[in-house]
């Protein structure tokens, strides 16, 4: 198979036309990113820093938006500890939000969010059969760097789990 012909058949080059533009939330990140990844612990010590890279697209008749998360960068996988995994995300106009769906396949996960606008912010939360609930956010969006934080419900506080700070390659 030509991966050409499947690339053209998934890739778009403009939002589609039912999408509205106040919902277009997903717009700004379209491109190429380098990340510093930061894990912490239940303490909210810092356990790991990496590199890594995330490219988002706009696909299925720009009706969706990609991405592929890598860490460490494709040129340094002689780390045994990587992590490769995508999100598709689609306007629901029924939902008046974006579904999301993030599989991880080095550790075998599979989790489900709804997306929204909150203020500056783009926010995800998982739906209500994921446990524990989780909240992705992108924060301090600008045309060249955001900040994305992963937090986890636990009792009545949300816990930091992981954060990005991204810087746009292209």
């Amino acid at each position: 198979m030509d991966p050409q012909i499947f690339a053209d058949a998934l890739l778009s080059p403009a939002p589609h036309a039912d999408i509205p533009p106040d919902q277009r939330i997903f717009e700004p990140f379209i491109g190429s990113w380098a990340l510093e990844v930061r894990w912490y612990g239940p303490d909210k010590a810092l356990i790991r820093e990496e590199e890594g890279e995330w490219h988002f697209a706009r696909v299925l008749e720009g009706r969706g938006i990609q991405d592929v998360w890598i860490v460490p960068p494709r040129g340094r996988r002689e780390v045994s500890a990587y992590e490769y995994g995508t999100s598709l995300r689609f306007h629901d106009p029924a939902l008046g939000a974006w579904r999301s769906t993030w599989v991880g396949p080095m550790h075998g996960a599979v989790l489900t969010f709804t997306a929204r606008r909150n203020g500056d912010a783009v926010v995800l939360e998982t739906t209500s059969d994921v446990a524990p609930a989780r909240r992705w956010s992108f924060r301090d969006i600008t045309p060249s760097a955001f900040t994305w934080v992963h937090e986890a419900r636990e009792g009545e506080e949300w816990r930091l789990v992981q954060s990005f700070a991204a810087r746009r390659l292209a």
